[in-house]
């Protein structure tokens, strides 16, 4: 939500305070600016959007708007009490944020991930056919590894291991994740790795390193998403 439709919402909640929700309510203009502490003249503005965004009915008269929050607006506060709500009653975050430092990995990312088994599953279940590859962050901080440690007891999107006539692929744990607030992709925790927690391996239907510009030694931050 950006600071304008935060403006909107602040003013809607405004209005609900003074039974614009249940009632059609007498409401200067001057009086709404009084109570949300900005200008006559903004507060002017904000009914303007509201009323264009057909999230209030409003008439005008000399003692003042008689403001109603129409059906619009009411589904708007619904979402975000619904928000908060998920928020206070979750059993988890809705998301953790990681900071790594790129390295140049062992190379088997690449290997694990265009097996034709996996990479059907991570398109079907992640929705994008990743890149051959993963790019590894190095955690260095105390916090950051709590945080990985603590991601694992969140429920993950599983990707299930096979056998072929070699060997045995493990099960992989996916994270849906956001990488450096620019690309959507995942982070991957296999559960035979041969990485500690300390190393994030991160997947995503284009090359990382290229896309985003990447070298060793660059720090990148990862929003990684628990499930609802």
């Amino acid at each position: 939500m950006n600071k304008h439709e935060w403006q909107h919402i602040q003013t809607l909640l405004k209005l609900a305070e003074m039974g614009a929700h249940k009632r059609t309510a007498k409401i200067s203009t001057e009086y709404l600016a009084e109570k949300m502490g900005i200008s006559q003249q903004t507060a002017s503005r904000y009914l303007i959007e509201l009323e264009h965004k057909r999230w209030i009915q409003r008439t005008i008269t000399p003692e003042g708007s008689l403001i109603k929050i129409a059906d619009l607006g009411i589904k708007e506060i619904q979402k975000l009490y619904a928000h908060l709500r998920f928020l206070i009653e979750a059993a988890y975050p809705p998301s953790v944020t990681l900071e790594g430092i790129v390295f140049e990995g062992l190379g088997e990312g690449a290997y694990y991930i265009s097996k034709e088994v996996y990479r059907k599953q991570f398109i079907e279940k992640l929705g994008f056919d990743p890149y051959p590859g993963t790019l590894n962050l190095k955690l260095t901080t105390e916090y950051d590894l709590k945080t990985r440690t603590e991601l694992e007891t969140y429920p993950a999107i599983e990707v299930e291991g096979f056998r072929n006539e070699n060997r045995t692929f493990g099960l992989v744990k996916c994270y849906p994740a956001t990488i450096d607030n620019k690309v959507k992709g995942a982070l991957i925790s296999a559960m035979r790795s041969h990485y500690d927690v300390s190393v994030l391996e991160i997947i995503a239907p284009v090359c990382l390193r290229k896309q985003l510009n990447l070298r060793d030694g660059h720090k990148v931050k990862i929003e990684v998403f628990t499930l609802p």
